[in-house]
């Protein structure tokens, strides 16, 4: 039998002998930083969620936001079954989705609130309290738990200083177990806000951290890559570019 190395050498997009960069795979080069207002409606949806920045006292759906969300109605049959894409822009505006969300959200897609707090009650992918700038998700499933994910997830609770699911006193960091991240090619799998860490070992986690801490949300390279770009899940201020141009 041809022997199987324990860890998969390579991350999502660039196994063996290819050469890509994150920009390459990602399509960060080719989308490039996109505008607030949501450029074309077909993408208005599609917007990462899970940001550095987060402003639990904005105000909801003003300014580009509502140019935004008005694009995203248009993209559905009923009101209801914008629901989602809603509660996503929602998150990317405060940092995450508290009662009083709930039930604004409902009153502009004429739904219940009941029926709102339902559906973003389902979803652990939004956060229904405060959590800090980075939220560290560690997946713990079969495949990363298998191979050291319950120490990676210690390790992280350690250089941040925090216990699971509370935030640091500096409001930077907060640490949770995520059940799957579907990256189990490459475990340890760990999701910082919108970015996912891939082939994660608790030797690596304090230059995770001190990245974060020193550079914001952005990728870190493996000490192995020569070829590491630093790119950011950016989201651009106001455009003033036109439809057109987009």
């Amino acid at each position: 039998m041809s022997k199987i190395p324990f860890r998969n050498p390579g991350w999502a997009g660039n196994v063996g002998e290819y050469k890509l960069t994150e920009e390459q795979v990602r399509g960060i080069d080719f989308v490039g930083v996109r505008p607030l207002e949501g450029g074309h409606a077909a993408a208005a949806s599609t917007y990462p969620f899970m940001l550095e920045a987060k402003d639990p006292g904005a105000p909801l759906f003003e300014g580009p936001y509502q140019t935004r969300f008005e694009k995203i109605l248009t993209r559905y049959p009923t009101k209801q079954a914008a629901l989602l894409p809603a509660l996503n822009l929602a998150q990317e505006v405060r940092g995450y989705i508290s009662p009083e969300t709930m039930d604004r959200v409902a009153q502009l897609l004429e739904l219940s609130s009941a029926y709102v707090r339902g559906v973003a009650t389902f979803y652990t992918m939004y956060n229904k309290r405060p959590v800090g700038r980075h939220l560290v998700q560690v997946c713990t499933n079969i495949s990363c738990n298998l191979c050291g994910a319950q120490d990676v997830l210690e390790a992280f609770l350690k250089h941040t200083n925090t216990e699971m699911g509370e935030t640091s006193l500096d409001r930077a960091f907060t640490v949770i177990e995520a059940e799957c991240l579907a990256g189990c090619g490459f475990p340890t799998c760990v999701q910082i806000n919108s970015r996912y860490y891939e082939n994660v070992t608790v030797a690596e986690v304090p230059r995770i951290v001190a990245h974060l801490r020193g550079n914001g949300d952005g990728f870190v390279p493996p000490d192995n890559r020569d070829d590491a770009t630093h790119t950011k899940f950016a989201v651009a201020p106001p455009s003033t570019r036109t439809e057109s141009e987009e």
